[in-house]
């Protein structure tokens, strides 16, 4: 077993410091992985980490490793595992290019029962299974036409083009009023409120059409990987926000394309990038002000990363073509450094607060109450400064995000 131990830096979260290090263990078939070829991942209510590689299914209970593949549970549709889901309920559900299969005890032990296009799937291509709030599984397919099946544990129900992409769809997750959005694979995002459905791509805003994940954070934010980066949708549509370097290339190499996306419990962003054509690729997060990054030279089991998932301490467990790593929890005071090149001042304040960016204009200031309601927002500020009156906002604490030069900046704001 690879283990490699590495020194975060200490920086600065508001008024504190603190100092740590940071732990990444790495796990191959020489410690019970089924295969080093790993798709996708994923965490059941148990904390156990379910894997599914090219060669079958394995779960890592912290001690010891169980697998599962067609020799040993012939049910099971292929041992080519797309996507890998634990539900709230304690079920394990498996994607594959021939249907999904869902793990349950019998009297003869456990078994993978199969679902298939003759069962209700609107396709047997299925690239992500996706649980809404009500514990209904969404099966995504992106397969030409093919769209979304819906299974409520008895009935199956599906939707398709023309109110979906005809590209398909590689991903949906769900918002705080149980609305549906769909990641496709070269249309952009889609909305369903239950009645109507709406597409935004580049044309609204979007840094790609080309979308390949989506996660919907705490505060209804669409995060939305792409070829290009990310795109951030904000809960009400009508903002859309850039990443394109999320994880560091030498130049001129910048290009990120994103594969997954996930929320740790602190609310940062955690995704993996994977840049085919230079066969370089890690993990990133957003601690709301900057990406941090890790790759292989930092103990990841390898550059080719093809999902993550978060267990319920924060760990971040990735998958790749090479293997499979943890990044050991991290508090939220870790690697929270900011740009130097903007100042806000003073911090905390009673009656205004000064934006300064460094030899650039800024082009979007807007501040957010903690639960991510939009309080102030300038547009095109056209200058380097901009002084903004808080006098009249009720004392609490803030995020005020700074765009200058295509650079998103998140900073927590005191007013008392």
């Amino acid at each position: 077993m690879m283990k490699n131990i590495f020194l975060s830096i200490s920086v600065l979260l508001l008024l504190s410091y603190n100092l740590t290090s940071q732990t990444i263990v790495s796990y191959d078939q020489s410690d019970g992985l089924l295969n080093n070829y790993v798709e996708c991942v994923a965490v059941d209510i148990n904390d156990n980490i379910w894997f599914g590689t090219a060669f079958g299914v394995s779960m890592f209970d912290g001690n010891s490793w169980t697998s599962y593949d067609q020799s040993s549970h012939p049910l099971m549709l292929s041992d080519n595992i797309k996507t890998i889901t634990a539900t709230s309920t304690g079920d394990i559900w498996i994607g594959t290019d021939y249907g999904a299969n869902k793990l349950v005890g019998g009297v003869a032990g456990l078994i993978w029962i199969p679902y298939t296009y003759s069962d209700g799937l609107a396709n047997n291509k299925v690239t992500s299974i996706d649980e809404a709030p009500n514990g209904d599984l969404w099966f995504s397919h992106s397969s030409f036409s093919a769209g979304v099946s819906v299974f409520d544990g008895v009935n199956w129900n599906s939707y398709n083009s023309p109110d979906l992409p005809i590209s398909g769809v590689c991903g949906t997750s769900f918002d705080s009023n149980g609305d549906k959005w769909f990641a496709s694979p070269l249309d952009g995002v889609t909305h369903f409120d239950g009645s109507d459905f709406t597409n935004y791509t580049v044309n609204d805003g979007l840094l790609s059409n080309q979308s390949s994940s989506i996660c919907i954070d705490d505060n209804d934010n669409k995060w939305l990987g792409s070829s290009s980066g990310m795109s951030v949708v904000n809960s009400n549509a009508t903002q859309f926000l850039s990443h394109t370097i999320m994880y560091s290339l030498p130049p001129p190499d910048t290009l990120n394309p994103v594969v997954d996306i996930a929320e740790d419990s602190w609310g940062r962003i955690w995704t993996t990038i994977y840049v085919g054509y230079l066969a370089e690729g890690g993990v990133a997060f957003w601690n709301g002000s900057v990406w941090n990054d890790y790759d292989h030279t930092d103990g990841i089991a390898g550059p080719n990363v093809k999902g993550l998932a978060i267990d319920s301490q924060d760990n971040i467990w990735i998958a790749t073509t090479t293997g499979v790593s943890m990044i050991s929890a991290m508090p939220s005071q870790i690697l929270n450094h900011h740009d130097k090149s903007l100042n806000i001042y003073p911090n905390p304040s009673n009656s205004q607060i000064n934006i300064n960016v460094n030899n650039a204009n800024i082009d979007l200031v807007a501040l957010y109450d903690n639960q991510g309601r939009l309080i102030i927002e300038f547009n095109n500020v056209f200058a380097s400064s901009l002084d903004i009156d808080v006098s009249n906002i009720s004392a609490g604490v803030y995020t005020l995000k700074v765009m200058s030069l295509s650079e998103l900046n998140s900073r927590k704001i005191i007013i008392y």
